[in-house]
């Protein structure tokens, strides 16, 4: 991995700022835009890329093209942005709308038609220029809820088209549908020891007492370290009507009047989304679920959105100097939280030591690293992680641990088990499970092979049981003239569902997944009906091959 550190050559940042256009677009709901998430708020493994809109916590508001422009893209996903559609537009962004219940119009004749061409619910399209042109405020679908949405909204983004970056819509005029007097919330302020320095007496990071003054900036509690420290912060933002906490704006950080340390959510790309687990205290995250955004880099990462002096943010404690350092958080409308935090060189004895290291290895996270034990290895391409780090390492009881999930990987790495005391008829039924999960694995004779981006304990795991399928309302042999829906619940317990099909007749008929409820839905259409008797099949396989069959029998007639 190439990392790129940006340094400054003065004494202020500069965030070179496009001339976004104001009053291109309109609002893609016709309903108070009201953010339930906004631009590069923190989220697992990713920065957001958008807005989250509010559709009256309701699913099927209208959802209307934001400018003219012809629809590019439209990808049908069990996850993600669930069913999503994409806008280029002549003046060089794309408008993306995610979470929808269904498109409309000729739009959703579109889909339709590519799920039947395609045989399959998972689909992803790129029309023409000429096969689905919009105009400004075209209702182009209905708001839903499907993918990883976690509750019904729009997800709203703007992209440059040329390039893909994800650009914060507020530059593009949204910010008048806002209301926002209110700054930024800092609830958690931490000062990070490094190099075998102490800060207050602890080789640990520790918790600073922040008080409010009478001009409305915040003064720590005094900094005592001797050597080199960092600086983070768990900060959110509200606006005046949503109640939601959001991801703040803009954080700059001052060293005696210096800027040395800042980033901005305009815009990024989404190879950089990843960083995440770099930009905070991600070890924190995984115990406690709390968020704090490192303000230094202890190694330098590829994050675009922070400019950074030579020393990447970290502040180092010298005998005979008192330090002022700064922090300014604020939102996108310049309503900013200030805290001044007094440093002094102290060189008391630590009373708080460092966590002890249990470790007989040790990572460097630019070099290849390869460990091997028994018949089981793992290896580690340069880049795979962000910082040099102690690594855990064994196996026993047939599995190999590494490390836990602690530690932010960035790229994958490569989990390798020998094992010949299955019989061959068997081995097919096998895959590598970290904790037990699936993970996708290949296989050559004995030897099984599998990617992963998370740390933990790997077993080769046996899966001979076949997925599961229940109806939500028996229809065998029954007249269901006046049903619209069938509905099944399908899972697995094992290697986890690859794929499902129905079968009307014969012939393949759509059922739509929802990943949430695992459940899976065909809405009748009485073209695909035959008159009077009717066999239905359900068929579903895992990723190892074990395959489910269900057969039902029923009466319909045609409606008039």
């Amino acid at each position: 991995m190439r990392f790129t550190l940006y340094t400054l050559l003065f004494c202020h940042f500069i965030f070179a700022q496009t001339p976004y256009p104001k009053d291109y677009f309109r609002a893609p709901l016709d309903i108070p835009m009201q953010l339930s998430g906004n631009f590069g708020e923190l989220r697992p493994n990713h920065f957001h890329a958008g807005f989250d809109l509010k559709t009256n916590q309701r699913e099927g508001l209208n959802v209307y093209a934001v400018a003219d422009g012809y629809i590019s893209r439209i990808k049908i996903s069990t996850f993600g942005n669930g069913k999503c559609i994409y806008i280029t537009h002549p003046n060089g962004y794309t408008s993306v709308y995610g979470h929808l219940q269904t498109a409309v119009g000729t739009v959703q004749d579109y889909i339709q038609k590519t799920h039947y061409k395609e045989k399959a619910f998972e689909i992803e399209m790129f029309p023409k220029p000429d096969e689905l042109p919009v105009t400004k405020g075209q209702l182009i679908a209905l708001s839903g809820n499907t993918g990883s949405s976690e509750g019904p909204h729009l997800h709203f983004e703007i992209r440059d088209t040329k390039s893909e970056f994800v650009i914060n819509p507020m530059f593009f005029g949204f910010d008048k549908n806002i209301n926002d007097t209110k700054k930024p919330s800092v609830s958690g302020l931490y000062a990070y020891p490094m190099d075998n320095t102490a800060v207050n007496k602890s080789k640990q990071p520790v918790m600073l007492n922040l008080a409010l003054q009478k001009d409305g900036t915040y003064l720590a509690g005094a900094v005592k370290a001797n050597g080199k420290i960092g600086f983070g912060i768990t900060a959110v933002d509200f606006d005046d009507v949503s109640g939601n906490r959001n991801g703040v704006f803009n954080v700059s950080t001052f060293l005696n009047g210096n800027q040395n340390y800042n980033y901005q959510f305009n815009t990024y790309s989404f190879d950089e989304m990843r960083f995440i687990n770099a930009f905070i205290d991600y070890p924190k995250y995984k115990k406690s679920g709390q968020r704090v955004q490192k303000l230094f880099m202890k190694t330098p990462f590829a994050l675009s959105i922070i400019k950074t002096d030579s020393m990447r943010g970290i502040i180092p404690v010298e005998p005979n100097l008192a330090s002022m350092y700064r922090i300014e958080v604020s939102d996108y409308f310049g309503n900013m939280t200030t805290i001044n935090v007094p440093i002094e060189y102290d060189t008391a004895t630590p009373v708080v030591a460092e966590a002890p290291v249990t470790s007989q290895y040790f990572i460097k996270a630019n070099r290849d690293a390869n460990f091997e034990k028994d018949n089981m290895s793992v290896f580690f391409p340069a880049g795979t992680f962000y910082d040099d780090f102690n690594l855990n390492f064994d196996v026993k009881n047939n599995k190999i641990y590494v490390h836990d999930d602690v530690v932010p990987v960035h790229s994958n790495f490569t989990v390798t088990i020998k094992d010949d005391t299955y019989e061959e008829a068997l081995r097919d039924k096998l895959f590598i499970g970290r904790n037990g999960s699936y993970n996708a694995t290949s296989r050559k004779g004995d030897v099984f092979t599998a990617k992963s981006k998370t740390l933990g304990q790997f077993g080769l795991v046996l899966d001979t049981i076949a997925p599961k399928i229940t109806i939500t309302k028996p229809i065998q042999d029954k007249w269901i003239s006046d049903v619209k829906k069938i509905q099944f619940t399908i899972s697995d317990s094992g290697a986890g569902i690859k794929s499902y099909n129905g079968y009307l007749n014969g012939d393949w008929i759509l059922f739509e997944y929802d990943n949430k409820t695992r459940k899976i839905t065909h809405t009748f259409d009485d073209a695909l009906v035959a008159e009077g008797a009717n066999d239905l099949k359900i068929e579903v396989t895992d990723n190892v091959g074990n395959v489910k069959v269900f057969e039902t029998h029923f009466f319909r007639s045609q409606q008039k």
